[in-house]
């Protein structure tokens, strides 16, 4: 999972975003539209940006790395003109960081013209390379994303569409996915439906995107999420549904919740700001802390600390300030420059803190280097007393699905108690919100259930993983 040469960061990493639109006006204003909604989506994923096209059967793609606003000017979107789009931003959870792995991913074969943008991770996608490789594919980049393109070109159907849908079954794991024909935009969602994908209307224009923030900046109204096994198509004679997979029952992705969907967001019909103060509200029901402030580690844990202080009664503080203008952490070549960049990026407001019996509040812990030094440097500013409340269950176990968490024996609490990790990381006490205050924040539909194996090991919601093969 991930890149193996990166310096690892504290805090689960951003999947990938996708976008899809189709103009049944047939305006050819899609590529605007589909840099809007990117940009709305550029916290699941700042390494490379992508737009593909369709011009009256014609796509053509501009892709490149960076943020959405650096790989798209005024002349790249000018040269972009069509009444159907796919877009992507990407972390890269599979694949290497590289224009090559950038989406999305334009294939020609006798079938016709295919383009694919995918949100998640194939845990199967090493073995069907493999096999594709033997029997004569040639790759030309890493992506899970071009392993199905190589089945769909193999596949014994003759119409694309038809040779996507029987590719889905033999792939296996999280996914996403938008794609475009030449005359059809195509969404599709895994069996379990481990990532969002939601449907949303703007006129008479059908707009798929990972996340609803990406139809409010457009101005669409959401209609309904993609649902589990379920492949969507699109094109002149309106929308089309259609179930590939006979699984019942979902595993969505419980950090969409915790940390990686936008506050504004709805996901699974809930607003995910709600739900994150909720969670603090459930920290407070679960622990008693004799404290003078609740204090954020901003942006991540601003929620679950108001909520924290709703229900506990604490005063709430915005003792810590974020400097927006620095770069993610885990992109310098050494340790020392890291940790001085974390010290840059989250500054101590001391006048706030001194003195103080501070909780602070923070979503996760994964490897626990940046927690540790938010609470050094807390200390250092004058309080009294630092207690750590997390707004999920400590993470314990890899996740396979397209989440870039480290290898187990990375994850300090794999290895360490509660208490230990206190310890390690220089807090007067820790404290985790409970799985079952976790799922009673965020459950309010009897029909959705969630992927807890990062928390307590159980894969068998995923027909796809033997218990041995986390460990």
């Amino acid at each position: 999972m991930g890149r193996s040469n990166s310096i690892e960061v504290d805090q689960m990493i951003e999947e990938c975003g996708v976008f899809g639109i189709y103009n049944l006006d047939g305006e050819d204003n899609a590529s605007d539209l589909t840099y809007l909604g990117l940009i709305s989506l550029q916290h699941r994923g700042q390494e490379s940006a992508g737009i593909s096209v369709n011009k009256a059967g014609e796509i053509n793609i501009h892709k490149g790395m960076g943020l959405v606003e650096n790989v798209f000017g005024e002349a790249e979107i000018s040269e972009l003109k069509g009444e159907m789009a796919i877009g992507h931003v990407r972390y890269s959870t599979s694949g290497s960081s590289k224009l090559v792995n950038a989406q999305p991913l334009l294939v020609n074969s006798i079938k016709g013209s295919l383009a694919l943008a995918h949100n998640g991770n194939l845990t199967n996608g090493p073995e069907l390379r493999q096999n594709l490789e033997r029997n004569g594919s040639i790759f030309h980049s890493n992506l899970d994303t071009e392993v199905i393109a190589h089945l769909v070109a193999r596949a014994f159907e003759d119409d694309i569409v038809e040779a996507l849908t029987q590719s889905l079954h033999q792939i296996k794991g999280a996914f996403s996915i938008v794609g475009m024909t030449e005359d059809s935009l195509i969404a599709i969602r895994d069996p379990k439906g481990f990532r969002p994908l939601s449907i949303g209307r703007l006129n008479n224009s059908y707009v798929i995107a990972s996340e609803t923030c990406a139809f409010d900046i457009i101005g669409a109204e959401y209609i309904r999420d993609v649902e589990p096994g379920e492949i969507i198509v699109i094109n002149q004679n309106g929308l089309k549904s259609r179930k590939y997979s006979g699984y019942n029952g979902t595993s969505l992705c419980l950090f969409e919740y915790i940390y990686f969907a936008r506050p504004d967001s709805n996901i699974a019909g809930q607003n995910v700001l709600l739900a994150r103060k909720e969670m603090g509200r459930k920290l407070a029901e679960e622990v008693d802390i004799v404290a003078d402030i609740v204090v954020p580690v901003p942006d991540s844990g601003i929620a679950a600390a108001l909520g924290y202080s709703e229900k506990s009664g604490i005063d709430y503080a915005r003792g810590i300030l974020k400097n927006r203008y620095m770069g993610r952490t885990f992109i310098q070549p050494t340790q020392e420059i890291r940790d001085l960049k974390v010290r840059l990026k989250l500054a101590p407001i001391k006048e706030i803190i001194k003195d103080k019996r501070v909780v602070l509040v923070d979503d996760s812990i994964v490897r626990g280097t940046t927690s540790k030094q938010i609470i050094a440097r807390i200390k250092e500013a004058g309080a009294a007393e630092v207690h750590l409340v997390i707004s999920s269950p400590p993470v314990s176990y890899s996740c396979y699905f397209g989440l870039d968490t480290s290898r187990r024996k990375e994850l300090i609490a794999s290895q360490n108690s509660v208490s230990e990790i206190a310890e390690i990381i220089g807090a007067d006490s820790l404290h985790y919100l409970s799985q079952e205050g976790l799922c009673k924040a965020i459950k309010n539909d009897p029909e959705i259930d969630f992927c807890t194996a990062c928390f307590d090991g159980d894969y068998s919601k995923v027909d796809y993983f033997m218990q041995e093969e986390a460990r």
